[in-house]
């Protein structure tokens, strides 16, 4: 059984900051990509921005600049620092992880269960 579990979120004025932490945990082999998602209501889910195990990272153009994403390998955690937040940043953000679990033999992509961005003034 594997769970992703969101933190961070909350209420910030227009221009503020906040600090998004996902970890995984359960039986865990291998993660490869971790990423970050956002569903606005009224809007599909799109992504913000993805790591690979690698390094290499893959951002929505809303937030180049503005937002960046790390990880942790060795706590199975990824972070997403957004900055200078505008109003249309709000939304539920969603982790994911492509992870490879001891009792499978693929990679299944897992989600967490998302953590609320409010900006307003």
């Amino acid at each position: 059984q594997v769970q992703l579990v969101e933190s961070g979120g909350g209420l910030v004025q227009p221009g503020g900051s906040l600090r998004l932490s996902c970890v995984a945990s359960g039986s865990i082999f291998s993660i490869l990509d971790m990423g970050w998602y956002r569903q606005a209501p009224g809007k599909q889910r799109e992504l913000v921005a993805a790591m690979a195990t690698d390094g290499r990272t893959n951002y929505a153009d809303s937030v180049k600049g503005r937002f960046t994403i790390s990880r942790d390998n060795a706590k199975n955690t990824v972070y997403l620092q957004m900055n200078s937040l505008k109003p249309e940043d709000t939304a539920v953000y969603y982790c994911n992880a492509d992870i490879l679990t001891i009792a499978t033999s693929t990679y299944l992509l897992y989600w967490g269960q998302g953590t609320q961005v409010t900006v307003s003034s």
